[in-house]
């Protein structure tokens, strides 16, 4: 009876090397089959990286909400431009208009005090006329200051207390402008006034009021709005003793203008 040969429980570590065809096969101590799925793709699939989500939602709500605002603005300057045109066409509203009436000189004097600085003693009349030619609106005026300049010299300063002007109305404006206890002049300034005083013509003056002014239409008010109006093209001479000088208009364009001044921030426009 032949003897059987029982393999051993024991697993060969270092199984001897296979030839095949007189080719030494390489062992390996793991078995190559059967293999998992891990196995298979696990060596060559790449490592999971999440992908970013994709922005077409985001920039699809930017565009949205730029085209609305962009709308929003279009319909606000339609409404606006509607009701300018509404409010024209019922008010024609104008802006008022100012003319110098009379400008008197009473006194005109510099001075020298001793060891001081050349004084200006100046007193003078002034009569402007101001017109409202709107038929349904009524301008409501602040305290109006008034200044004269000669060549940019401060020649006098004066005001006018607050006042209603109703509609289609002229009222005259009557100012007395003094240069107080005197203004202080430096050389340049008292040379030029001195010469001026004794030309022909006269001292040119540039008269300037500035005063705020708010506008009633029916029962409804704006808000106050600074204007400044300034006159130019007038000329005076000095009186002759008790006599008073009279003004002198010297040019065509003699008239006033009528600006706006809108401060914004810090600046005034």
């Amino acid at each position: 009876m032949a003897d059987r040969v029982y393999p051993s429980s024991k697993p060969i570590l270092n199984p001897p090397p296979q030839t095949l065809n007189g080719t030494t096969m390489p062992t390996t101590n793991n078995p190559t089959f059967p293999q998992t799925k891990a196995q298979l793709y696990g060596a060559t699939r790449p490592p999971y990286r999440p992908q970013p989500k994709p922005r077409r939602r985001r920039r699809s709500c930017c565009c949205a909400c730029f085209l609305w605002t962009t709308l929003l603005i279009i319909a606000l300057l339609l409404i606006i431009a509607i009701a300018g045109a509404v409010f024209w066409v019922l008010y024609h509203p104008q802006r008022p208009s100012f003319s110098v009436k009379t400008l008197r000189i009473t006194q005109f004097n510099i001075t020298t005090p001793k060891n001081s600085s050349p004084l200006l003693l100046s007193k003078l009349n002034l009569t402007i006329t101001s017109r409202n030619p709107n038929k349904k609106l009524v301008f409501i005026y602040n305290p109006i200051s008034v200044s004269l300049k000669s060549n940019d010299i401060d020649v006098g300063n004066g005001s006018f207390p607050s006042f209603v002007h109703g509609k289609k109305n002229t009222t005259d404006l009557k100012f007395f402008i003094t240069s107080g206890t005197g203004k202080e002049l430096d050389e340049d300034s008292m040379t030029k006034l001195e010469t001026d005083l004794k030309k022909k013509d006269g001292l040119p003056l540039e008269i300037e009021l500035e005063t705020k002014v708010q506008v009633k239409i029916g029962g409804f008010k704006t808000n106050r709005v600074r204007i400044r109006v300034t006159c130019k093209g007038y000329q005076v001479t000095a009186p002759k003793g008790k006599t008073p000088s009279m003004m002198k208009n010297t040019s065509s364009n003699s008239k006033c203008k009528v600006n706006l001044r809108i401060k914004i921030w810090k600046f005034t426009i």
